[in-house]
């Protein structure tokens, strides 16, 4: 596949680093223009940025000039495929002028997530809910559209939700999350609340979570998602960890499972593998889902990068007292839950043909005379 032209929209901050480490040598995609605010802006990004990352920061992105957040102020040619790391109240003003040119804008923003006609997809559980781009007025003037990846603590849930969907529904969940700090941001929270401790409130996690999981576990009829007829409770603690986000889950099932029936889900889950003819797609992990069989895992520091950080690791699977069942998952949170969640989406995007005449209003169709 011949590389595509992208831009980073937020490139200074910690998603927009991880973007820059996962496109920089990606084989479908090439940074041409990086853009972020006003105190940014006219710097290279190597002045601009303060590189957080355990990867070098290279040297062509460091030397790159800043440009300013609107397509608009866009010097040289704006590349019509976008991902965005925006806060929200940014993201809900800036993104839609994006699309509004002709742009595909890949976000990791809550901003348009429920919004009826963005998809929010995790390509292995609802990739077929791209097709609501079709319904945004972007798409139609444009040719431009929003799609968006979910909160970095839905993720790594839903993977693991998803094959027992699939074989024996689900009628309640109880979730209680343990989040590493890299998912407040850069500089995020401070020291002296997290060292030694547990910060039981991270606003506005619960009630995305729960909105979340029953759309992204829903069906598309027609012009909207059906969400997912299942409760879920959320509690969203934040911890004394870098990245990985821990999450503790018990489940009531519409049909009863067996242990073994569970494990086989997990392990028989691997929806990308024909996807589009079977074409690979360079950030998805072979294995979505990987079980842990060791009793006291997975855990952060051992588990996160499963899958280059594109894997979920579940473990401690055993029976619950109060639901069915009971067990642990662990997801990389600026990776799986962010960044490479949205790199995937566009890949995935790429091999559909949505990628393809961006900027390019539909044609209307001829009328026979």
């Amino acid at each position: 596949m011949e590389r595509r032209k992208v831009g980073i929209l937020g490139a200074t901050g910690m998603v927009g680093q991880r973007f820059i480490q996962l496109l920089s040598n990606h084989p479908w995609f090439e940074i041409t223009w990086l853009a972020a605010s006003d105190r940014s802006a006219g710097k290279t990004f190597g002045e601009a940025c303060r590189w957080k990352l355990d990867t070098p920061l290279p040297p062509k992105i460091a030397a790159m000039t800043v440009q300013p957040n609107v397509p608009e102020g866009c010097v040289g040619e704006l590349p019509k495929i976008i991902f965005a790391a925006l806060d929200a109240d940014i993201a809900r003003e800036l993104e839609p002028k994006f699309a509004a040119v002709g742009c595909a804008v890949i976000s990791n923003s809550s901003a348009f997530r429920m919004v009826t006609d963005v998809p929010l997809v995790v390509p292995e559980v609802n990739a077929d809910h791209l097709e609501l781009i079709e319904q945004q007025s972007w798409r139609k003037e444009s040719g431009g559209y929003i799609v968006t990846n979910p909160n970095c603590s839905a993720i790594g849930l839903v993977l693991a939700l998803k094959p027992l969907q699939e074989r024996f529904g689900i009628e309640s969940l109880f979730v209680s999350t343990m989040q590493a700090v890299s998912g407040a941001g850069y500089p995020g929270v401070p020291s002296l609340d997290i060292l030694g401790n547990v910060v039981p409130f991270i606003k506005n996690e619960e009630e995305k979570m729960e909105e979340e999981v029953v759309k992204l576990l829903g069906r598309v009829a027609g012009d909207h998602v059906q969400m997912l007829d299942a409760k879920l409770s959320a509690h969203c603690n934040r911890v004394a960890v870098e990245d990985g986000h821990t999450e503790c889950v018990s489940i009531k099932l519409r049909t009863k499972a067996t242990k073994e029936q569970i494990l086989a889900a997990w392990s028989e889950f691997t929806p990308l593998r024909g996807f589009a003819g079977g074409k690979p797609l360079p950030t998805a992990p072979d294995q979505p889902i990987e079980y842990e069989e060791t009793v006291d895992r997975p855990q952060p520091r051992l588990d996160r990068m499963r899958g280059a950080g594109m894997a979920a690791t579940v473990g401690r699977l055993r029976e619950c007292s109060l639901l069915d069942w009971k067990f642990v998952v662990l997801s990389h949170n600026t990776i799986r839950g962010a960044a490479g969640a949205a790199v995937l989406n566009a890949e995935v995007l790429a091999l559909l043909g949505k990628l393809d005449k961006l900027g390019v209003p539909p044609q209307p169709m001829a009328v026979l005379a």
